[in-house]
This record gives structure tokens, sequence and C-alpha cells, in this order.
């Protein structure tokens, strides 16, 4: 099997993700400019101050939801509308907000121009997560938060991942894996140490 980013190389086994890495072209969703960085395994510039994560990370992280066919997935923060494209390649559906006018009405655009028709793209602060279609098989977040939004916990299923960067945005943050069990209860592991921007909390949702 292909493996453009050497995705092997940091773990990543789950083949449904590994294929998802061979069909989504990481050129398409960065600034031309930046075509030639489109391969390395870097985080790039997206505009408004945001980034592209570097593909091993977005790898990883989609991993850790351990996505199923069936599932419905929710993604804070969609920036460019790459991590959307990988889930919605292993997902049934995926719903996906950004807080950024200007990112958002670039993803939404890109994504159904690239034929994406199972992403759902919104503009509003994820910090309330998306109500109307909760509760979700599993939740990921592409900004670092101090704390776990109760929100989010609230919307996750039964047997449901949520993956959170948390700690502080002037330092390294940590990975955190939430899952609720069979019997309602929240779990939490720790993961690797990341780097994300803040999770933005606007005033105007």
């Amino acid at each position: 099997m292909d493996d453009p980013f050497h995705l092997r190389r940091h773990e990543i086994t789950d083949p449904a993700v590994l294929t998802a890495f061979q069909e989504v072209d990481r050129v398409l969703f960065i600034d031309a400019s930046l075509g030639k960085f489109a391969m390395l395994d870097d985080p790039l510039p997206i505009g408004e101050g945001q980034t592209i994560s570097q593909p091993s990370l977005v790898a990883h992280m989609t991993q850790l939801l351990h996505i199923l066919p069936y599932h419905h997935i929710l993604e804070i923060g969609t920036g460019s509308g790459f991590q959307a494209a990988i889930l919605a390649k292993i997902a049934r559906q995926v719903t996906t907000i950004e807080v950024i006018p200007s990112l958002y009405e670039q993803s939404k655009k890109r994504l159904a121009d690239l034929g994406y028709h199972n992403v759902s793209v919104f503009l509003g602060d994820g910090h309330s997560g998306y109500p109307l279609y909760a509760p979700f098989d599993g939740i990921i977040v592409t900004a670092a938060s101090p704390s776990v939004p109760d929100a989010l916990t609230e919307q996750l299923k039964t047997g449901g991942r949520l993956i959170i960067p948390v700690g502080s945005q002037n330092q390294a943050q940590r990975l955190t894996i939430i899952t609720r069990d069979e019997g309602g209860n929240l779990t939490q592991q720790n993961d690797i140490f990341v780097r994300f921007v803040p999770f933005i909390k606007s005033k105007k949702f």
C-alpha cells in the first residue's frame, strides 16, 4: 500500500486511515504558493493565524477516534478542510464547525467542489458542539483548550471518543482522549504532547 507521508513510521496501522491519506491530496487544501511543501510532514499556514497540521498528527488523531464506516463524526475547527476530508473518507457523515468566517467560506466551498457530500460545514463557536445533530460517535477538536468543554462530552454516544488537545496556548498541550463507556461514565486517557493554535471562543455565536 502506498504511504505518501511514511505514516507507518509514526505507528499508523489502521488500513482505513492509510487509505484515506492515499485518496486525499493535501496540495488541494493549501495555498498554491505552498504547493512544494504539501508532501512534507510539517504544519503549514492557511491564513488568519491558523495552520494545517502535519499529516502524521492528523493521522494519529484520526486513528485514535476508532472510526467505523457507519459513524458520524463531529470536528471542531474546520480550518482548510483537510482533516474533514480525511474523516469523510472513513466515516458515514462528518459535521464540522469553523469559527473564522473567511476559513468557513473557503473550506465549505472547497469541500463541496471536491465532492465531499457527506461533510456538513457550519460557522459557529465549537465550544457548544452541535446539539442539533448530537450525539456523535466521535468528536475531534483541532485547537487547544485549557479544559474539556462539558457540551462536547455530553454529545458523545456510548462508546464514543473525544480527542482534544488540553493545556495552555503558551506551552505544549496534552492530547487527551475522553471515552463514554457502556454505563455512561467518562474516562480520560493522556496521549502525546502537541502544539495547537488556541480554541477560539467567539461572542458572536
